[in-house]
């Protein structure tokens, strides 16, 4: 049976495909070297607006921004990981218990509804509980989208593990929390470390979400961006843009390294 990049016309449609995702990136990635003040006109290679973002009028703004950014990165990635670990050994090595199917639903919702509906609902249920909108809002909804995307890496892993590696320690007068800790966990571990960096780098990119729920006067990097934008596309902009764009591709490719190597041999 021919494989699907076999069928007439697949390779056309993945350049296609990659052409329109990426070329704007890598565009972006270029322009942000560009000594000229101008978006679209090139004055030579210059690292210039890389030093505005650190030294120019912006640079207050945009390094709270990231500060906010990083510290609700590092919370909600945390958090939600130790959620979705809980989650997958129930659901995983939890047996059958009733509702299984819809609590397996409920954890992945995040990632089947639209983020503008998880984005309004979130605004209604902190407008209806009285809850100001702010760093504290922002936290509590990165930590339910994370969820999800911290969970799968996890529950691969655990997948992949078979329990008698624990029920060898148990029956060797382990505790069940001296097998978890001393056998599971560092088999685990890989997958840990994968979901924690995924969820990490969804929390630090995420703008629709935050913009509904940070409140007046509170900004992630994000956030900033669009504002900045909004008055006009800057050259410095393209610089921030940059910098998040690579350390998005480092996290994400960090996931799947470790993901990929901590896999038992078949």
């Amino acid at each position: 049976m021919k494989g699907v990049r076999h069928y007439p016309g697949f390779g056309a449609l993945t350049v296609l495909c990659l052409t329109i995702l990426y070329v704007p990136l890598i565009v972006v990635a270029i322009y942000s070297f560009n000594d000229s003040t101008s978006i679209t006109a090139w004055g030579g290679l210059s690292l210039r607006w890389y030093v505005d973002v650190f030294t120019g009028p912006e640079a207050a703004r945009f390094g709270q921004a990231a500060w906010n950014s990083i510290t609700i990165a590092l919370i909600a990635a945390t958090t939600s990981t130790a959620i979705a670990t809980a989650a997958a050994l129930a659901m995983i090595r939890g047996g059958r218990f009733r509702g299984k199917g819809l609590t397996f639903g409920l954890i992945n919702l995040p990632l089947l509804v639209p983020e503008i509906v998880t984005a309004v609902a979130c605004l209604i249920f902190f407008t209806t509980i009285g809850l100001t909108t702010g760093y504290l809002t922002i936290l509590i909804a990165h930590i339910t989208f994370c969820i999800p995307f911290a969970y799968l890496p996890i529950a691969a892993r655990l997948s992949g593990i078979e329990g008698a590696y624990e029920q060898a320690a148990r029956d060797l007068y382990a505790s069940p929390w001296q097998a978890f800790r001393l056998i599971l966990l560092p088999l685990l571990a890989p997958g840990i470390m994968s979901g924690y960096l995924l969820a990490f780098i969804i929390s630090l990119d995420d703008f629709l979400i935050t913009n509904f729920v940070k409140g007046a006067g509170m900004e992630t990097l994000p956030t900033a961006i669009f504002g900045s934008v909004k008055q006009g596309i800057k050259p410095n902009i393209m610089a921030i843009s940059t910098m998040m764009l690579a350390v998005s591709v480092l996290f994400v490719t960090l996931s799947y390294v470790i993901n990929r190597k901590g896999r038992p041999a078949t």
